[in-house]
């Protein structure tokens, strides 16, 4: 397995060292941002919770699956997106991946029925780690950093961190059939 340095783009795969861990156990993390100054951000892409879109935003019909970003600001509301033409001031994150952009235009085309389902993600939260705190982690192999190579709004549930440790293969397929809580075992 190639050792990757964490970037905007690439996931961040939960090693077994964080299982039990409520944020980030079994997790898989989109990086959206990774700076040596600023630290990095990312989203947790495979935590839904048990809320939809119309829950929180008066007025929406669709029901749009809601995300746990991660355990930072989660009060706020945040999206992925690949409609960059529908909402101006969007941030790319890389390959065609958007970060916000004009809130309320969202609202207006989400009412309109504008916006595809498959094409926006949301999360309640945010992951964050102060510079070096990611690259700390990483070292006592809390997490591996590998290349996006998967539809991050499609491929979305409980399966998506077992799916991955078992493209990793070796010792990694046999931790992707653990139980959640090893004394199950």
């Amino acid at each position: 397995m190639e050792l990757l340095q964490p970037q905007k783009g690439h996931l961040l795969v939960a090693e077994i060292a964080l299982t039990g861990d409520a944020s980030f156990g079994r997790s898989v993390v989109y990086i959206a941002e990774h700076d040596v100054v600023t630290g990095t951000v990312g989203f947790v892409l495979n935590k839904k919770i048990d809320l939809q879109l119309s829950d929180l935003i008066p007025g929406i019909k669709l029901d749009f699956d809601i995300y746990s970003g991660g355990p930072v600001e989660t009060q706020n509301l945040y999206f992925l997106h690949t409609i960059p033409d529908l909402l101006p001031s969007s941030l790319e994150i890389s390959n065609g991946v958007f970060w916000g952009g004009d809130f309320d235009r969202l609202k207006e085309k989400l009412k309109k029925g504008e916006v595809p389902p498959e094409k926006i993600k949301f999360f309640l939260g945010y992951s964050g780690w102060h510079p070096q705190q990611l690259e700390d982690e990483i070292a006592l192999k809390s997490w591996i950093v590998c290349r996006n190579k998967w539809d991050i709004f499609k491929e979305n549930d409980a399966s998506t961190w077992k799916n991955k440790l078992i493209n990793f293969g070796g010792e990694y397929m046999i931790w992707a059939n653990s139980p959640k809580n090893p004394s199950h075992n």
